[in-house]
């Protein structure tokens, strides 16, 4: 079942979501024009973002500026957009993240594991250190959703070193809740398994053995996570701050039987 969006929940209030042309971040970002709000989304490319933002409504609710997550000039250059377009900045999703090492952390490539850090979390702090420069929090009820990974709160085998970078984004995320309370929340996100391109290799063989895993008996969807980013960025959220919710369909129970 697709959960449902609560319309109006977001009217009058406007996100950035970082790679959000395609997977996670479009769900995220239409789920948030659908209850009634306006986005601008990001990523590398501008064909695929020309694509999303004509899906979500076209510029009415929904612009976007092309670049690479961890630019400053292009985080600049959103937020001057975000501010010329739209007037305000009340939401911002780092959803962008990088896995171009593989293996055990012994075997990992240093400028792939840099890169990693650097797009993973180091631009996670520089896209909110942005955010706030533009506004964010302004009238004491900003919000980011940091989405980390279950990657980063147990052993990942053959992901390690992104397993390491999304343990560093929670640790962001607890710093970042703490020092800018009560202004704006800081939450994060770690989910398992969903169906996206960026994750297709962990199941696009046997989509069957790998929901076997999972106790609710499926793998996750965009949207599931997309309803979640939205409860967190939302007033229904206003009292919770610097936590990381799982969402893993339940695998984490049978590591606990």
């Amino acid at each position: 079942m697709t959960p449902s969006p609560l319309p109006g929940r977001f009217a009058g209030r406007t996100a950035v979501i970082t790679g959000a042309s395609r997977g996670i971040g479009l769900a995220i970002a239409t789920r948030i024009v659908d209850e009634g709000g306006r986005v601008l989304i990001t990523a590398r490319k501008p064909e695929p973002l020309q694509e999303a933002t004509a899906a979500l409504g076209g510029s009415e609710h929904a612009v976007f500026v092309a670049g690479r997550a961890d630019d400053p000039e292009h985080q600049a250059e959103v937020f001057a957009t975000v501010g010329r377009e739209f007037g305000r900045l009340d939401v911002l999703v780092n959803n962008t993240g990088i896995n171009p090492a593989y293996g055990p952390l012994v075997g990992v490539d240093e400028s792939a594991a840099r890169k990693i850090m650097d797009v993973n979390v180091l631009a996670a702090l520089s896209w909110t250190r942005q955010a706030l420069a533009a506004g964010l929090g302004a009238d004491g009820a900003g919000a980011v959703v940091n989405m980390a990974s279950v990657a980063g709160l147990h052993p990942a085998p053959g992901i390690a070193y992104y397993g390491v970078s999304k343990a560093a984004l929670i640790g962001l995320t607890v710093q970042l809740a703490a020092e800018l309370a009560p202004a704006v929340r800081v939450n994060a996100i770690a989910p398992a398994v969903v169906k996206t391109r960026f994750a297709e290799a962990l199941y696009a063989e046997d989509e069957a053995a790998a929901a076997a895993g999972y106790p609710l008996g499926r793998l996750g969807e965009p949207a599931d996570i997309a309803a979640a980013a939205a409860f967190l960025a939302s007033s229904d959220a206003a009292w919770i701050t610097g936590q990381t919710l799982v969402i893993d369909g339940g695998a984490g129970l049978r590591a606990s039987l």
